[in-house]
């Protein structure tokens, strides 16, 4: 619902904050050309990313390879997070929340040392009180456990806050924890229709309108 205030406003990463649906896109597809062989869509690449970690992104497309489409996507991927960016607008819109006195936590799949590799590109790191990254919890969205893990390390309960992401496991795990759902479009990876039919509180295409929300 506008108007909607949230004293903490909790964010996933990639397709959220930073604009990585592209490299991420690339690696899935160099690792299943160079290990399998073969060209999948687009769609069958991205249907899994934002859930429970690489691991099981990969082991959608081929459970038999696993451990070595995780190393070669990580070898493609990691040195093109120097060409990442943050979302559009999305800099400008922490700042002002941080302004506003919202308290601001990421909840992500990435490894925390990726996350920590990102930030060294996208300077935003440092408005953020909590990181939990996809290494740091048993397990992984949409089961509600890492967003919970920020709240207790925030202090807060769950319902005080908001879970801010671009996919639909964003969106089951908010409601797992008994946080706000907002869904953000601008990501590109999920289209609006699959993210509307998880019922968020909010759908939101800008970072602008998200101000509207949490």
């Amino acid at each position: 619902m506008a108007g909607a205030r949230s004293p903490v406003v909790l964010f996933d990463l990639d397709g959220t904050v930073i604009d990585s649906g592209a490299i991420i896109l690339a690696s899935m597809r160099h690792a299943t050309r160079q290990v399998l062989g073969r060209d999948y869509s687009d769609e069958e690449l991205l249907q899994a990313v934002g859930g429970p970690g690489l691991e099981a992104q990969m082991a959608a497309l081929a459970p038999e390879h696993v451990d070595t489409l995780v190393r070669v996507y990580r070898e493609h991927n990691e040195p093109l997070h120097d060409e990442l960016e943050a979302c559009a607008g999305m800099d400008e819109v922490l700042v002002r929340l941080r302004e506003t006195g919202r308290r601001l936590g990421i909840v992500t799949a990435k490894r925390r040392a990726t996350v920590e590799l990102a930030f060294r590109r996208v300077r935003l790191g440092h408005l953020f009180e909590t990181i939990v990254g996809g290494d740091e919890t048993e397990h992984h969205k949409p089961h509600p456990e890492p967003l919970l893990v920020a709240a207790r390390r925030l202090g807060i309960r769950p319902e005080s806050a908001a879970y801010v992401g671009d996919s639909p496991f964003d969106v089951r795990a908010a409601k797992a924890a008994g946080m706000r759902a907002i869904a953000v479009t601008w990501g590109r990876i999920h289209g609006r229709a699959r993210l509307e039919a998880e019922e968020p509180d909010a759908v939101v295409d800008s970072p602008e309108e998200l101000l509207e929300h949490v």
